[in-house]
């Protein structure tokens, strides 16, 4: 058995017509469909790129005190290391005049005991 195709012209120009048709379906604009949160959208993005920009800013904050802390540790450590230096310089100089005190009162001393034994 033979199958039949149906070949007559004005089928042929029909089925032609139905294909461009689809295909002019196909290629034709659809109508836009408009996002409901289209209005908020511009805050909604102002707002997450506000959020950003304080986290940033904030961790600068903290970076640049973080910085300073350890600046003015630095100098209060300094401060103090200059502080103990000058003490025990102030401790040697008053340790020398105690002596030179002492010697000084032992040469007085022996110099009165002097005068006593020639007498």
């Amino acid at each position: 058995m033979i199958p039949t195709y149906d070949t007559k012209f004005s089928k042929r120009l029909e089925t032609a017509a139905a294909a461009k048709a689809l295909l002019v379906t196909k290629l034709r604009p659809k109508a836009a469909v408009t996002d409901p949160l289209f209005a908020q959208r511009d805050a909604m993005r102002a707002e997450q790129l506000n959020a950003v920009r304080a986290t940033r800013l904030q961790t600068r904050a903290n970076a640049k005190q973080a910085i300073a802390d350890a600046q003015d540790a630095a100098v209060q450590a300094q401060a103090a290391v200059d502080a103990d230096a000058l003490a025990a310089k102030r401790g040697a100089r008053k340790e020398g005049k105690a002596l030179s005190a002492a010697e000084a009162k032992a040469k007085r001393d022996a110099k009165y005991a002097a005068r006593q034994a020639r007498r």
